[in-house]
């Protein structure tokens, strides 16, 4: 792996700073934790869009650069370092649109991708079901075929962005007497369908992004179904690969890192402390360590090859460090650090509570902890499965 970025990805990243540093002055956006969730700004993602920063890594002829994966990160590091509202074409850039180009029909990829490249098109995903946990393969919501296409009818829960987005990436049974695993396929759904419903998840911070999503006798077209009919679940492990190995692991809580690290300093009774410098040190190790290990994927996927476990232990160390450097911030701010977003004495605008309150969700969100040490066991060690 080489640990030097050419001399136009550094052109790059100057680029995309330069674009955050401006939109920073027209107060375009304020930088939040978390921006890539919560962060939902059409016009923002339009933006990037024109800057050619969405699908940047896709083949030219399906719209995109043809970037390497190192390229796309550099963009998406500075997006996250920034705060910068990204959610409503996150969804569609990292996972969507690549499964749309690998599986898709011409028509899908011809209706889609541009929409996707331009920042026209938000995608929630609709994989969560009450009741299942972490395995996948267990769902319940069922897409009959009918002459003319599908009816589905069910349940997804945990659904990010699903009361604001465009369109949702569904998986479902479309064969219920076959293996758990080889009985299931994807759909691209308008949200705007009869018969779905979109209900609020509202978590103890009192935000709003998370959804339950029910589908009554949704009828959708034939044209609808994404690659093969139940074959579904190994088309979701690749794309759960780009999921699980963003810089977004480690960098949902940046603007907060950063914060606290100028709080401190500007603070000379708290930074002449040994033992809080040592924990802010410790921080900025932790810090590197992990997005060294996400870069390692993106190289892995430059040289053409799947990151199975590589991803599982980026995704399992970024969540792990995102967890302890809520409580550590809390710790370093004291009592104050506990005051909540809106209040006149909370430092950092409040986001080291925020962060504290939403940090249990960090090892559950993209596959738990638990199943990532399965897969880092069985495909990284060659473990045995029994």
């Amino acid at each position: 792996m080489d640990f030097k970025f050419t001399e136009a990805q550094e052109k790059l990243r100057a680029e995309v700073r330069s674009f955050l540093e401006e939109e920073l002055r027209k107060g375009s956006f304020q930088p939040s934790n978390d921006s890539w969730i919560d962060g939902f700004d059409r016009e923002f993602s339009r933006k990037v869009g024109a800057r050619g920063w969405i699908g940047a890594v896709w083949p030219k002829e399906m719209g995109g650069r043809g970037w390497s994966f190192v390229d796309r990160l550099i963009i998406t590091e500075e997006l996250l370092r920034y705060g910068a509202p990204v959610a409503y074409h996150w969804m569609s850039d990292r996972q969507v649109g690549p499964c749309i180009i690998a599986y898709g029909s011409p028509e899908q990829k011809k209706e889609y991708l541009p929409r996707i490249i331009r920042g026209e098109l938000a995608f929630a995903l609709g994989m969560s079901e009450p009741d299942s946990g972490s395995d996948l393969a267990s769902l319940r919501t069922r897409a009959v075929e009918t002459a003319d296409g599908f009816v589905i009818s069910g349940q997804k829960v945990w659904t990010s962005g699903a009361h604001l987005a465009d369109c949702i990436y569904l998986v479902a049974r479309t064969d219920p007497d076959a293996p758990k695993h080889r009985g299931i396929s994807e759909f691209i759904v308008d949200l705007k369908l009869p018969g779905i419903t979109v209900n609020p998840i509202v978590d103890m911070m009192n935000s709003h992004h998370f959804n339950e999503v029910f589908f009554e006798n949704v009828k959708v077209p034939k044209s609808a179904l994404v690659g093969q009919r139940n074959r579904g679940w190994y088309q979701i492990v690749v794309q759960l690969d780009y999921e699980r190995s963003g810089l977004e692991r480690i960098m949902s809580t940046y603007p907060m890192f950063q914060m606290l690290l100028d709080y401190a300093r500007q603070q000379p009774a708290l930074y002449s402390r040994p033992e809080v410098r040592y924990k802010l040190i410790d921080l900025v190790v932790k810090h590197e360590v992990g997005r060294l290990l996400i870069y390692r994927v993106a190289w892995v996927l430059t040289q053409g090859r799947v990151p199975n476990y590589e991803a599982a232990m980026a995704k399992v160390y970024g969540t792990s460090y995102e967890q302890h450097l809520t409580h550590v911030a809390t710790q370093v701010l004291g009592l104050s650090g506990q005051l909540l977003e809106g209040s006149r004495w909370a430092p950092l605008r409040g986001l080291a509570s925020r962060s504290y309150l939403f940090a249990p969700g960090y090892s559950l969100r993209g596959g738990t902890s638990e199943i990532l040490r399965n897969i880092i066991a069985l495909r990284g060690l060659g473990l045995p499965a029994g």
